[in-house]
């Protein structure tokens, strides 16, 4: 990654950050070596040798960047014998601090330190004892150190949340699909059921009477408009807002009966509910009937089937779903996720979910849902 970033070109943002760099280690430089010229160095040319090295470890800041950790190396190498290169030297120190891993940061450091103890003997101060005089360099070198840290913490804090903000989202968006797919495999599920039994009547009684056919067909196509409607709500679900869709409740239940009624099953319903329940709890009880309706009639269509809703508030939703064994049974195949999406949807909504054969070789689906006083 960081090596990314430096083949890259400088933003603006880089060449101010590099420039007030760079300008700070050259002011740093000119403050001590005006200090210097007010008590001159002995031998005197290792004066001018510091100034040459001052100034090539200034522009070498320029590739910090790049190079972070090699060219702190060679800074922090120089600071033993100048002191003109230590304003660069703090800065490469920051930079690894800001850029590198924190192993590689404190090795730096720590060669620093020892890079200090090393300029104290080859360049004591008469005037300045040699323990206050190390104690200032590596307080100098702590705090662009600590300072760089404090930066690479930071960043690291933003990425992981950025990065935890995406799975967050990946989340939210797997959730949100999961919930598409579930309301189209209860809506679609029950209305292309319809028109696989009328059709398959069709086609297996090619000699039925013309009011028959007639009826048949305009199931049919009244199943199929439907189907058409209520795929264009779910698929409303990906761009309205949460809620804006209207949503069944208990109080249709009737009205899929009625349909299922129409299509030719003989169902009875139970119905009494005091009061209106909750809108989960409403919610997850029709598609309860909705499911269990759509699986007798493609399992058991030739039996009756009871419907079973009642409750009140306080001692909760209760929903029942019950078909005979049928007469023509269908061979065995492998369950579908019909049921088990179901079962999540209660329990998501705090109920329970029980289903299984009935003594008599039938098949039986209830359901508890909460509703609280």
């Amino acid at each position: 990654m960081e090596s990314t970033r430096s083949a890259r070109r400088r933003s603006r943002r880089d060449w101010i950050v590099d420039t007030a760099i760079f300008t700070l280690a050259v002011l740093f430089g000119l403050l001590t070596a005006s200090q210097r010229i007010a008590t001159p160095v002995v031998p005197s040319w290792l004066f001018e040798v510091d100034q040459v090295v001052g100034a090539l470890g200034c522009a070498a800041l320029w590739l910090r960047r790049r190079r972070p950790t090699e060219l702190a190396v060679v800074l922090v190498a120089l600071s033993t014998f100048s002191e003109l290169v230590a304003g660069a030297m703090l800065a490469a120190l920051f930079t690894v601090a800001v850029h590198r891993s924190k192993r590689v940061s404190f090795a730096v450091f720590l060669l620093s330190v020892v890079s200090a103890v090393g300029y104290v003997v080859l360049r004591p101060e008469p005037d300045v004892p040699p323990s206050l005089l190390l104690m200032l360099g590596i307080a100098m070198q702590s705090a662009a150190f600590g300072w760089g840290l404090v930066i690479h913490h930071q960043r690291q804090l933003v990425t992981r949340a950025h990065t935890e903000a995406q799975l967050r989202s990946e989340q939210a968006q797997m959730e949100a699909r999961d919930a598409v797919a579930r309301e189209m495999h209860d809506v679609l599920g029950h209305r292309l059921s319809l028109l696989s039994v009328h059709a398959g009547a069709l086609e297996y009684r090619p000699d039925a009477p013309p009011e028959d056919i007639a009826r048949a067909a305009r199931v049919i196509r009244e199943s199929a408009h439907q189907a058409l409607q209520d795929l264009r709500e779910v698929i409303g679900v990906l761009r309205a807002p949460v809620g804006e869709l209207p949503q069944p409740t208990v109080a249709d239940i009737p009205e899929l009966v009625a349909e299922s009624r129409r299509a030719g099953m003989d169902v009875e319903l139970h119905h009494d509910v005091s009061g209106a329940p909750p809108d989960t709890a409403g919610r997850t009880a029709y598609r309860v009937v909705q499911e269990a309706l759509t699986n007798a009639r493609k399992h058991a269509r030739d039996t009756t089937v009871t419907v079973a809703v009642g409750g009140s508030a306080g001692s909760g939703l209760t929903v029942r779903v019950e078909n005979g064994a049928p007469r023509h049974p269908r061979p065995a195949h492998a369950p579908g996720h019909g049921l088990t999406g179901l079962a999540e949807r209660v329990e998501l909504a705090g109920g329970h979910l029980e289903h299984g054969p009935t003594d008599a070789a039938g098949w039986r689906v209830a359901a508890w849902l909460p509703w609280p006083a």
